[in-house]
């Protein structure tokens, strides 16, 4: 078991910091190690930060120093030139904002449709640049982002709305925000890692009281075989969380649809 925590410590993000509301922000602190913020917690089975809808912008927030302010650039030394920014900040707002006019929001997405499936769909329209789907614990369907080379495709894009993909019609709107870039560091690194994520799943708001054998069992008893299963908790949540390993890619994308359905006393996601 402490192998199993060692391997899954060594894939977490070492970006990644604690987000400090603004109101402690002006408290001294010691100026964290790296910028940028990423607010998706620890990567299951390859997975990366995505961008959010509810941020304009994209998703990777400078952090702040100990005195509240922002910080740039990754590096915790300052700026030259008396310490302040000559970065033309007109200009990256710019480019943010063509970033995101070549994007749309697609929501209502069928657990069965994959990424390459729905990238497939946009590719009639547009050269598409990066299609990042995500899952919505609240809801049976999922939502994605899809970038495009240029405007137009985007806008080409729009008219896909309504679409039957699965078995749920698309919605297609313009995006509020751009897709993160993504680490590649934190992706697959071969066919067979990219196999062992298609095969993978990440569940969380698990019942503390609910044992491995439990967890495998209702796994397996509607989904298929499970190839290996890691429950982690700890003494300061009261839930825990598992990653489960299935023999058949099928058997993962089965077990999104068991998203809220009841294990112990608590809806699992």
């Amino acid at each position: 078991e402490m192998r199993d925590l060692e391997e899954l410590l060594s894939k977490l993000n070492p970006m990644a910091e604690e987000f400090v509301p603004p109101s402690l922000a002006a408290h001294p602190m010691p100026p964290p190690p790296y910028a940028g913020y990423y607010p998706n917690g620890p990567p299951a089975a390859g997975f990366a930060p995505v961008a959010s809808p509810g941020h304009r912008g994209v998703v990777g927030f400078p952090a702040a120093d100990g005195r509240g302010r922002k910080k740039f650039g990754g590096y915790g030394g300052g700026y030259p030139h008396g310490g302040k920014r000559r970065v033309n900040s007109r200009t990256s707002q710019a480019q943010r904002d063509e970033v995101i006019r070549r994007t749309v929001y697609v929501s209502d997405i069928d657990h069965q449709v994959t990424e390459e499936q729905l990238a497939a769909l946009f590719i009639n329209v547009g050269q598409v640049v990066d299609c990042r789907m995500c899952g919505d614990p609240n809801s049976v369907l999922r939502f994605a982002f899809i970038e495009f080379t240029d405007e137009e495709g985007a806008r080409a894009a729009l008219n896909l709305s309504g679409t039957v993909l699965g078995y749920y019609p698309v919605r297609v709107l313009p995006s509020k925000t751009a897709i993160a870039p993504v680490n590649p560091t934190f992706l697959p690194r071969s066919d067979d890692e990219r196999e062992m994520c298609a095969r993978t799943i990440y569940c969380t708001n698990i019942d503390k009281k609910v044992s491995q054998a439990d967890v495998k069992l209702f796994f397996e008893s509607i989904c298929g075989e499970v190839y290996r299963l890691r429950l982690l908790g700890d003494y300061q949540h009261n839930t825990r969380i598992a990653f489960v390993e299935f023999v058949m890619a099928e058997s993962a994308t089965a077990a999104l649809n068991c998203s809220g359905v009841i294990l112990g006393s608590l809806p699992i996601r």
